[in-house]
């Protein structure tokens, strides 16, 4: 089967960058950069997810623990970012490939006029034949704006830009079924059309002291592209020519196939480009509402409401159960739902005195799970 993927979106892991002498720079990433050049020289347009500043901190200033705290883990990105994008800028120089460092956290996707701003940026930068090359910036990124790991990351510029496909570079050849014990790794897993609770389950994690990733981010990263129309490959980055032999379809790694029913771009950043700050928790007639018959959620059909939130806050939607329902835009803070939950919207205003909206959250800022 022939595929046409123009815009590709390819994520270096820390186990590619490193040696296991604990040193940096391994000498895979010479090798991909070369196939990223290629691809580059023959029409597609490519943007390098990359991680590796921490680790390449680490070397530099001779840790053999990943930091557990922030601050050394800053310093240590501090450090390794400037060694990682001079590497990169003399492996790519060598093919005459202009690149561009972008550093992202999550507060520039979180809002709206930043996240379409990024969005913009690249693709200039892809209209000019650059290759972009992004990484989390670690040095001054702190929990609440995190993404977590570098895949979740890929995963969201994937989106961000609407490429084709996504590969993920790994130091494994990809996803592997579990033996029967459940203590082992089976098959490799070619093709995954449906990211099922077994699929999920095979993805045990292999971290090491230099990532925070794992083949479960690579799972959620898959889930997260597939969704919004996105291939995503799984591959060995240690093996030569890797990339080319998966565009030629030569069987290589595990393939999540795309969905064809993908999720507007609206609803792509509600669901992923922001983090969530509340729960709202609602009852059975609201859960058929919103899941079955396309509703919006009205103030009838909560129940309780948990966290702090702001109207246009992002919250969770929960049944009464503990199951996860949907994904919102509320319209009121916690403060002024607390007072309207279980009412019905003609009362909203005789209650609080004002009335945005007669909907908790409306359907078009509501993402069903």
């Amino acid at each position: 089967m022939t595929y046409t993927w123009n815009r590709i979106i390819v994520k270096v892991g820390t186990s590619l960058l490193t040696t296991p002498d604990d040193e940096f720079l391994s000498s895979y990433i010479a090798g991909i950069v070369k196939e990223l050049c290629n691809l580059r020289q023959s029409g597609k347009e490519i943007i390098l997810v990359t991680s590796g500043a921490i680790g390449a901190g680490m070397c530099k200033l001779s840790l053999k623990h990943r930091p557990a705290n922030i601050p050394l883990k800053q310093a240590c990105a501090a450090v390794g970012q400037s060694l990682l994008m001079n590497t990169y800028e003399h492996l790519f120089g060598e093919h005459h490939q202009t690149i561009a460092q972008v550093l992202l956290t999550h507060q520039e996707l979180a809002n709206r006029k930043s996240y379409i701003n990024t969005r913009n940026t690249l693709l200039t930068l892809l209209q000019h034949n650059v290759i972009p090359i992004i990484n989390e910036n670690d040095t001054v990124s702190v929990e609440e704006i995190k993404f977590g790991d570098n895949d979740t990351l890929s995963s969201l510029v994937a989106q961000l830009v609407e490429a084709d496909l996504l590969i993920l570079l790994t130091d494994i050849n990809g996803l592997y079924s579990k033996t029967s014990d459940g203590k082992g790794f089976g098959e490799l897993i070619p093709v995954v059309k449906d990211i099922t609770p077994e699929i999920v389950d095979m993805a045990k994690d292999t971290k090491n002291k230099f990532s925070t990733g794992g083949m479960t981010t690579k799972i959620k990263a898959a889930q997260m592209a597939t969704m919004a129309g996105i291939t995503v490959m799984i591959l060995n980055g240690r093996v030569e020519c890797i990339i080319g032999d998966a565009l030629d379809d030569k069987g290589c790694g595990t393939v999540f196939t795309a969905k064809e029913d993908k999720i507007s771009s609206r609803k792509r950043w509600i669901m992923y480009g922001l983090k969530t700050t509340g729960e709202i928790i609602i009852d059975n007639g609201a859960k058929e509402a919103i899941l079955n018959q396309g509703k919006s959620l009205l103030p009838s059909g909560v129940v309780d409401i948990k966290g702090r939130f702001e109207e246009g806050d992002a919250v969770i939607i929960n049944g009464i159960h503990g199951d996860s329902l949907a994904k919102g835009l509320v319209n009121y803070s916690k403060g002024a739902l607390v007072k309207i939950k279980g009412k019905q919207s003609s009362q909203i205003e005789e209650i609080l005195g004002y009335k945005y909206d007669d909907e908790i959250i409306h359907r078009d800022n509501l993402v069903v799970f």
